[in-house]
Formats: structure tokens, sequence, C-alpha cells
């Protein structure tokens, strides 16, 4: 009897490997749903941004879209940020530009842009429900979709003057 349950165990072992081995192969397709790497289709989501509008990815399927998450209390956010807005100020006719603000209030959010001065709305996530979608773990986080719905970039951490942002813009748009 031992050796019959050893035997099954050993079975159900090998099975569970070869279905684990099969799954890793046949879901190498590029355009996997729910990945969060370059060649995966974005997660679509739904919100409400600063200016009381309701925004969903999906509506700006056919135009790259640059996703920024961030946070006021985050050094490198804002850091980057004038730097993301002039970017995004340069491609506004080819690039939208969502700026998601991660765990923070409208009003802390709204102090913020009025102190550095940014008159862009902004995805409030105050509860982490699209920074959770997107699996982001640090602040702060770029991402570009292509016209697809797929990234075609991703930063995780600080935009830098080193980091060739409008060069993948351009691609992008291309």
């Amino acid at each position: 009897m031992r050796r019959l349950i050893t035997i099954l165990i050993g079975m159900a072992a090998l099975l569970a490997a070869g279905w684990t081995i099969y799954q890793g192969t046949s879901s190498s397709e590029t355009q996997r749903i729910g990945a969060i790497e370059t060649g995966a289709i974005a997660p679509e989501f739904n919100a409400v941004n600063s200016a009381g509008e309701q925004v969903k990815l999906s509506d700006y399927r056919g135009k790259v879209v640059m996703i920024n998450f961030w946070a006021s209390w985050c050094t490198p956010c804002v850091r980057e940020m004038p730097m993301i807005n002039r970017i995004a100020e340069t491609y506004q006719n080819d690039v939208e530009t969502l700026f998601v603000n991660v765990g923070e209030a409208k009003g802390t959010i709204r102090e913020f842009m009025e102190k550095q001065q940014f008159d862009f709305p902004v995805i409030i996530d105050v509860t982490g429900k699209i920074s959770g979608l997107y699996r982001i773990t640090g602040l702060p986080a770029t991402m570009i979709v292509n016209q697809e719905g797929i990234f075609s970039h991703i930063l995780l951490g600080e935009l830098t003057e080193d980091i060739p942002l409008q060069q993948w813009l351009e691609e992008t748009v291309q």
C-alpha cells in the first residue's frame, strides 16, 4: 500500500512539473495579459482624475500613452516631475500622459500641485488599486504604452537626464 501511495505521489509530482513547464512555454507569447514587462498588454483601469473626469486606459487606444506613478512624499518623484511635465508638454500632440498619484488624498495632491505650480490633471489612486494592478512596488515608475495598448518601455525608478525617455517616445510614436 505504501509503495502504491509513493508511486501515485511521484506521478502527481511529474504531472505537476510537466504542466508547469507546458504553461511556461505556452504563455511565452509576447502579448501576455497581466504581465508587467515590455511586450505585454497594459492592464485596463478605470479611475477619476483631479478634474473629476473618468479616465480609462482603453480610451487612449490608437495613441501612445506615458503613465507616471508618483507621490508627493517621494523625493525622486518630485525631482523628476518637472522633466516629465516638460517632456509631456513637448509631445502633447502625439502622447497622452497620465500622472497617477499613489496613496494620497485629493487635498494633499492639490496642495502639492499648487506649490509646484503644475496644472495637469492627476489620476487619484488613493486605495492603490491601479498601482497594484501595475505591480508598482516602488516609486517613481514610468511606463510607455504603444498605440495597441502594449508596453514598449518600462522604467522603475527615477528618470534622469541620462535615460532616453524622449527617444523612447519618438520610437513608440513612429
